[in-house]
């Protein structure tokens, strides 16, 4: 469910704004780091956001934080109003935006009004890294639930409360949810929310049963024993997770879903700015610190520019 050729993964996207590389690149543009902005279409302490600004505090520090640009949030639609707000902004590298994978991929499919078209609207930039999912339940489930199957039979025999969050409609972990139902016969319904912070909110004090996730956004809380993990989406165990099951081990085929987030610029910017975003962004992702930084929050550091 990828495609190298579209955009930059999100939780590298912020953190170069403030690199000695990016610095340096820019500079020969001619445009002040201070007056970068990064749009993001969720609430802080998302998938996108945690990686972004832990990375940027631990290799940037406070030059970062104080005068190199900023991250923007733009929550709602599943990340449409920050595209929104992108494509109508100067395409001169001064606003950016990171978005998920689905806001690029599945939105054009599913919904009829979407303001904006992907390949005609937005400059990529590049994939830098990929963001795995699960999903957990909480305390609305019996702790008699201990694996996928035994969710299944719950859910069945409790229809009124057989419900899902997911960190928007359309999103990825939507989809996941929602073949879930369908694969297994039956009534599955959706809890939209506006990010992944309200809706493992909810699944943490007992208002939804169970949230399908970016594994970076629930990571925390599964760790501090807050969320029971059920199983991953990975054809490998998650190196964050390793005693969580994959789905296909929990005996459920057909489940195998990564996504990215990534950075993208309005269309029209000039080929030198995406040039030098690019070569800013491999000199970043390449260092093993921003490596080790990926995989510790469940992302797979990878990298490919827009003509990978």
């Amino acid at each position: 469910m990828t495609h190298r050729r579209d955009f930059l993964q999100t939780t590298i996207g912020a953190a170069i704004m403030g690199s000695t590389a990016f610095q340096q690149a820019w500079a020969q543009s001619g445009l002040p780091i201070e007056q970068v902005k990064v749009l993001y279409g969720f609430p802080p302490g998302s998938s996108g956001d945690i990686c972004a600004r832990r990375v940027a505090e631990k290799f940037l520090g406070t030059t970062y934080s104080k005068n190199a640009g900023v991250i923007d949030s733009r929550p709602g639609a599943g990340g449409q109003i920050a595209l929104n707000l992108l494509k109508s902004a100067p395409a001169d590298g001064s606003v950016l935006a990171m978005t998920p994978f689905s806001a690029i991929s599945l939105y054009p499919h599913i919904f009829k009004n979407l303001q904006y078209k992907p390949f005609e609207d937005f400059t990529p930039v590049g994939t830098s890294s990929m963001i795995h999912h699960g999903f957990a339940v909480g305390p609305m489930v019996p702790a008699s639930v201990k694996n996928v199957k035994d969710f299944v039979a719950w859910a069945k025999a409790n229809p009124a409360q057989a419900s899902y969050g997911s960190p928007a409609a359309g999103s990825t972990p939507h989809f996941i949810g929602a073949l879930l139902g369908l694969n297994q016969n039956f009534e599955f319904k959706h809890a939209p929310y506006r990010g992944s912070v309200p809706g493992v909110t909810d699944v943490v004090g007992g208002q939804v049963p169970i949230i399908f996730d970016n594994l970076p956004s629930a990571l925390g809380l599964v760790q501090g024993g807050k969320l029971k993990p059920l199983a991953v989406t990975t054809a490998q165990r998650s190196s964050v997770l390793p005693d969580v099951p994959t789905m296909e081990e929990a005996g459920l085929k057909g489940y195998q879903v990564s996504a990215w987030f990534g950075l993208a610029a309005p269309a029209g910017l000039p080929l030198a700015v995406q040039q030098r975003l690019e070569q800013a962004l491999e000199r970043v992702s390449q260092q093993a610190e921003v490596k080790a930084a990926m995989q510790k929050q469940g992302a797979e550091p990878t990298w490919a520019n827009a003509q990978g």
